[in-house]
């Protein structure tokens, strides 16, 4: 078992599970955003939190692309939102949400996220302490730099609001 983690496998992100792991590349970084997507399914709220340069496109590009979606997965920051249509694989869309650039609640509020949660994931970059109130029930991802030498460490776990 890894260290701070709560069940056997917690090197795997399953809906039961709370874990963590070193992400020594971008290709990683990338690779664990698809395993996350193994799990995601129509309605689920992923939240990344980090600082800047931690990883979070890089991992959302990893959920776009074991989701199987529809264009290329980038940065949302100048407009906010972007939708990716689901790709032939039967899997949801997604929608990729930077709140770094929101004021608040109302604005998150005026994209109407709760909307497409239904029929897609929804990944909100810099969500932490805004975008919880979207779900009953999200899966929250930090992740960390080492600035010396450039991995990543991240942390997960599925939070259900109270």
């Amino acid at each position: 078992m890894t260290p701070g983690s709560t069940s056997p496998d917690s090197t795997s992100p399953d809906r039961r599970s709370s874990g963590a792991r070193a992400l020594p590349t971008v290709t990683d970084t990338e690779a664990f955003g698809s395993e996350i997507a193994a799990e995601l399914r129509a309605g689920d709220l992923v939240i990344l939190d980090g600082p800047l340069g931690a990883g979070k496109t890089a991992l959302a590009r990893g959920i776009g692309a074991g989701l199987g979606v529809v264009g290329r997965v980038s940065s949302p920051t100048f407009i906010i939102a972007r939708e990716h249509r689901p790709g032939d694989s039967g899997r949801p869309g997604m929608v990729h949400v930077d709140a770094y650039r929101l004021g608040g609640l109302d604005e998150l509020d005026a994209l109407d996220l709760d909307t497409d949660l239904e029929d897609t994931v929804v990944v909100v970059e810099w969500g932490e302490g805004v975008a919880e109130r979207l779900a009953d029930h999200h899966l929250l991802v930090r992740l960390r730099r080492d600035p010396d030498t450039d991995v990543r460490q991240v942390e997960w776990e599925w939070v259900t609001s109270e």
